[in-house]
């Protein structure tokens, strides 16, 4: 199991990335963003990425920074503020954008770390999310599927973890950490700090070690997204 504990996160993708791959990317906002990860696919210079992430982060952080290197052609998001050139590249053609609610986001990668192709939701019935999608009735409301994500890499950021990969998010870090790590075919996950096995209650664990397949440790920034002070 020590074998999962790699020296930094080129290290830890060495072997993972090609070109056009479907990377699933943890992260709430600014807060647990894989950044190690994202630092080193940009390195890499790997091309025409598909990233499934709840937001791309801001233009000089997170997944923000590969679409300053014009990495990625596609995102599965969310939210897509505070990203001046994710706007850009949008409405220039430049990238293609697949809206899903939160909460359709977060089950969609759920379902694919449980192996369930497909789902059905209320969320988004009535809207331009569910155009050519199949609608079915369910006692009387009418539901739109949506498919699991399979994704071929996960990267995802953690608090703590042991040697296996059992880990620890703090607060909001956990909303897509985990359902993202579960959804892909290998997962690295960054952490803050890496403590012996055994160590950690077992009733704390968010994310058991068996989603996880390669480990790093380093160092991360803490950013504040949007700081809303009172007047002194």
């Amino acid at each position: 199991m020590s074998k999962k504990v790699y020296g930094n996160a080129a290290e830890a993708l060495e072997g993972l990335l090609f070109d056009g791959m479907f990377i699933a990317a943890g992260g709430f906002g600014l807060c647990g963003i894989p950044e190690l990860s994202l630092e080193a696919i940009k390195q890499a210079g790997t091309q025409d990425l598909t990233f499934a992430s709840n937001n791309a982060g801001v233009d000089e952080f997170g997944i923000g920074i590969l679409l300053q290197t014009k990495q990625v052609r596609k995102m599965i998001s969310s939210y897509v503020g505070e990203n001046a050139e994710f706007m850009r590249q949008y409405l220039s053609g430049e990238l293609d954008l697949e809206f899903n609610p939160q909460g359709t986001l977060a089950e969609r990668m759920r379902a694919g770390g449980c192996g369930i192709p497909g789902f059905y939701t209320k969320t988004g019935v009535g809207t331009v999310i569910a155009e050519g999608k199949d609608h079915k009735d369910f006692n009387g409301e009418t539901y739109i599927m949506e498919e699991g994500i399979f994704a071929d890499l996960s990267i995802v950021k953690a608090w703590k973890a042991d040697e296996t990969g059992n880990a620890i998010f703090r607060k909001t870090a956990r909303n897509f950490n985990p359902p993202a790590a579960m959804c892909g075919k290998v997962c690295v996950l960054e952490v803050e700090e890496i403590v012996p096995t055994g160590s950690l209650d077992p009733d704390h664990i968010h994310l058991p070690g068996i989603y996880v397949h390669r480990i790093v440790q380093g160092t991360h920034e803490k950013r504040i997204e949007q700081r809303t002070v009172r007047a002194a």
